[in-house]
């Protein structure tokens, strides 16, 4: 008699604003210098050019996968969009030297909350570039999805993606 009254109710979330994941710079996705991610291949989204080496969490959300080389991390957002965030190009070839991940698979974080933290001196010397995209890896689930221009962001404030359901 009572169960409906005191059941949490189910929220349907169909909008989500991503946050700056990095402090830094946008960058429009068709400028960085790697095709997979210049092209789309793995979804859409805006790319920052960090001011410094803190990846912090765009919503709030679930983490699906922090990679072995702690380079990447996926998020799903309450709205189901799944979330890449790529700290730099070309980093998976360092196998994790200068990253250290606060967070691992499946832990539930607030926007905001320390994901990652990077090296951007051995990005710079080791790797391709320090850009990072961020990436709706299943846009084709999603009906609109729009991204900021390029101007300088602060991690875990500044608005730069917007995702519907």
């Amino acid at each position: 008699m009572f169960g409906k009254l005191f059941k949490k109710k189910e929220e349907n979330v169909a909008d989500v604003s991503l946050a700056a994941p990095v402090n830094g710079e946008l960058v429009a996705l068709e400028d960085v210098p790697d095709p997979v991610f210049a092209q789309k291949m793995m979804g859409d989204g805006v790319a920052v050019d960090p001011a410094d080496g803190v990846i912090v969490s765009p919503v709030d959300g679930k983490v699906v996968q922090v990679f072995p080389t702690k380079h990447a991390v996926g998020i799903l957002a309450a709205n189901g969009a799944e979330i890449l965030i790529h700290i730099g190009l070309e980093t998976v070839s360092l196998d994790g030297e200068g990253f250290t991940a606060h967070v691992g698979e499946g832990d539930k974080v607030k926007q905001g909350d320390k994901l990652i933290e990077f090296d951007m001196d051995i990005i710079r010397e080791k790797a391709k570039s320090t850009v990072t995209p961020v990436i709706i890896t299943n846009t084709d689930d999603m009906s609109e999805i729009k991204v900021k221009e390029k101007q300088k962001v602060t991690a875990g404030q500044d608005e730069i993606i917007f995702v519907r359901k």
